[in-house]
């Protein structure tokens, strides 16, 4: 039974899904005027980590098969054939499902809206897509920004211009930090069948490069922006583009040196970045 609970809770992706609640923990926050109401939080942050949770599980059923030619995956529940498929896709849509309902009857309906978006980008157009063409990770990179804006909505109900700058930041964060994982995992990709930059066609390292140094670029204008509409303060500022350019050094540095000593170094900068950027957020918010 331990084992069986281990390996459900493997299935949620805990480390993903905890950043899903940090992201939607910050839009909560700077959508709230004063102190947030911490029921509605409560209620936003659990609705949010169960369909996280129940998107991961999904994910890992429908690849399974495809899981099981990886090195970095083949360990898993399904690949190895701890938990049966049938039992995991039951899981998977339960918890999602619940999720979503939760989130629209407990917060707002937009909020649900918005949850079920994430999980029908995810599962039926980004999976498919990594099979396909390497551009699924520009797509993969919508629902995974969809969270913060679903914080906001939480509270205010309605998808401001704020939300969106929300979204900007999740958006652009997450193609380098996926383009580090998928350089360092280029061979398990390629073995799985996975269509990533790194290794699609002779002008992939040239993608993969740009596409971390732009968006890299891009993060820094987008995530200047909470201070500029008058969100967050000076002090955030000045942090978020520390925090910006210590990432773009840090993806300038992989393009430059090709290797899987400088995308480990790209891939912990880009973990660290996000915490430390909302936590600037909650520290430097301007009061309304």
């Amino acid at each position: 039974m331990r084992q069986k609970i281990s390996d459900y809770w493997e299935l949620t992706k805990p480390g993903v899904t905890f950043m899903v609640v940090i992201s939607t923990l910050g839009g909560f926050y700077l959508a709230s005027d004063g102190g947030p109401d911490f029921v509605r939080l409560l209620h936003t942050l659990l609705g949010s980590w169960l369909v996280a949770a129940g998107t991961n599980a999904m994910n890992q059923f429908v690849e399974r098969e495809y899981d099981r030619s990886m090195k970095r995956t083949m360990n898993r529940p399904l690949p190895a054939g701890r938990l049966q498929a049938n039992h995991v896709l039951v899981f998977a849509a339960a918890i999602s499902v619940i999720g979503t309902l939760y989130l629209g009857f407990a917060t707002n309906p937009l909020t649900g809206l918005l949850a079920a978006l994430t999980f029908t980008c995810y599962i039926f157009i980004y999976t498919p897509m990594k099979r396909i063409t390497s551009w699924s990770t520009v797509i993969g990179a919508v629902p995974g920004a969809l969270p913060a804006m679903g914080g906001w909505v939480a509270v205010t109900g309605t998808v401001a211009p704020e939300a969106w700058i929300l979204f900007g930041i999740l958006f652009f964060w997450q193609l380098p930090h996926f383009l580090a994982i998928a350089w360092i995992y280029r061979d398990d990709y390629e073995r799985g069948g996975f269509k990533v930059f790194p290794l699609t066609d002779s002008e992939a390292y040239f993608q993969t490069s740009f596409h971390i140094v732009a968006n890299c670029i891009a993060l820094i204008a987008v995530s200047a922006l909470p201070s500029i509409v008058g969100i967050t303060g000076h002090i955030y500022l000045a942090g978020a583009l520390i925090l910006g350019s210590v990432f773009l050094i840090a993806g300038v540095q992989m393009v430059v040196h090709k290797n899987n000593q400088y995308a480990k170094k790209l891939l912990f900068a880009s973990i660290a970045y996000l915490p430390i950027l909302m936590l600037l957020m909650f520290l430097d918010k301007i009061p309304t």
